[in-house]
């Protein structure tokens, strides 16, 4: 059996969720139809609705529900590049985004002539406030920043990154993909004293990592705040999002939202411990490996580790065989054997940005998952740096 700790590609399907989706499958009627099979449907959308917008701490007319976490990204920041207020023409970006943030902006750039703002990153890969404060000005359409780096595991400070966008004017997009059910998500607060269409405006969030089905997803998008939609054809979701809603899809979505909040204080004590476990064995094991990432303010199942002179899809395959699954990075890119773009956005060479693994705990990983990675990697990584 697989030894799975790669929760930060995906997590396992939570049995609650399974069970919320199959239920609400069951009922039948589209929920934009007028008659009482329609409305039914409607309250079970509604409900779940206001259940996801009470854990991410936003009214529940912000919430629109997406596909995933790309297409959150993608109606984000395209429908704020789309809406944006004359005479401006930048985006801010820091270096080290997930790719649905990068690809989005470089086609932006490529067909809608946006103007790209670079932000570097820290050696932590943090998203440093007073660099990111240089790069707006008064041609800024918009901005966005992850909450949690979701290679390098660092948390950063959105709360900081958001009053800063507030004060300049700035609509921000904040990509909590990551942080969602590891960290307080809380849109209100993160927006602060905020109005109208600046400051944190949208933030984006997937259900397939945290145990929700694939395919489910959410943007939060402020009342104040008006995007240009990405699909048209029947206004549902305030005209941001057109078509049928996937009434199972935001049940599930909204049951294992509950249920990681709930959970989030015990687990992150658990995984933290965990994860300092794994810390402290390979260190022990492979003294040659490089922790990076914030050695503290990181998420609490994220190891993210350079192997000096070990490829990383060469240990990927070495565990694997072993029959323990982690990454090189983000799952995105699988099968693309590329360096990591966060890796060197922290000040890395391309070679040193081969030779990282990414592994991610969740609430299935146990401390006999731990120390059988501990076990396998010394001789995965002898046999790695000396092919």
């Amino acid at each position: 059996m697989t030894i799975y700790l790669d929760h930060a590609a995906t997590a396992p399907l939570r049995t609650e969720a399974r069970d919320a989706w199959l239920e609400a499958s069951q009922v039948v009627g589209n929920a934009s139809s007028i008659h009482g099979a329609g409305q039914t449907a409607r309250r079970l959308l509604e409900d779940a609705r206001e259940r996801l917008a009470g854990v991410l701490d936003c009214q529940p007319i912000e919430v629109v529900f997406t596909s995933g976490g790309t297409e959150a990204v993608n109606l984000a920041l395209k429908g704020l590049w789309w809406a944006r207020p004359s005479g401006t023409d930048a985006i801010v970006l820091p270096d080290g985004e997930h790719h649905a943030t990068l690809d989005a902006v470089e086609w932006l750039s490529a067909h809608e002539a946006a103007r790209v703002v670079p932000v570097p990153l820290g050696a932590t890969a943090r998203i440093l406030p007073d660099r990111f404060a240089e790069a707006l000005d008064e041609g800024t359409a918009l901005a966005t920043a992850l909450a949690a780096n979701n290679e390098a595991g660092t948390v950063n400070d959105v709360a900081t990154l958001a009053a800063i966008a507030a004060q300049r004017g700035v609509p921000l997009h904040v990509d909590a993909v990551a942080a969602f059910g590891h960290v307080p998500v809380t849109f209100r607060r993160w927006r602060g004293g905020a109005s109208g269409s600046v400051g944190l405006v949208a933030l984006s969030v997937s259900g397939h990592k945290i145990g929700a089905p694939v395919g489910t997803g959410a943007l939060v998008v402020s009342r104040d705040a008006a995007p240009t939609a990405l699909l048209h054809g029947g206004g549902q979701q305030r005209t941001l999002r057109a078509g049928t809603q996937d009434v199972p899809g935001a049940v599930a979505l909204a049951v294992a939202a509950e249920l990681a909040e709930r959970e989030r204080a015990a687990e992150t004590r658990r995984l933290s411990g965990l994860r300092d476990r794994l810390i402290a064995g390979v260190r022990a094991g492979v003294p040659e490996a490089i922790l990076l990432g914030d050695p503290v303010d990181r998420l609490p199942g994220n190891v993210h580790l350079h192997l000096p002179g070990a490829p990383g899809e060469s240990l990927l395959y070495l565990l694997d065989r072993a029959g323990i699954a982690v990454s090189t990075g983000s799952a995105c890119q699988a099968g693309v054997p590329e360096p990591s773009h966060v890796v060197m956005a922290m000040g890395y060479d391309e070679r040193a940005a081969r030779q990282v693994l990414r592994i991610t705990l969740g609430r299935t990983t146990t401390e006999g998952h731990v120390d059988a990675l501990l076990a396998a990697l010394p001789d995965a990584y002898r046999q790695a740096a000396h092919r």
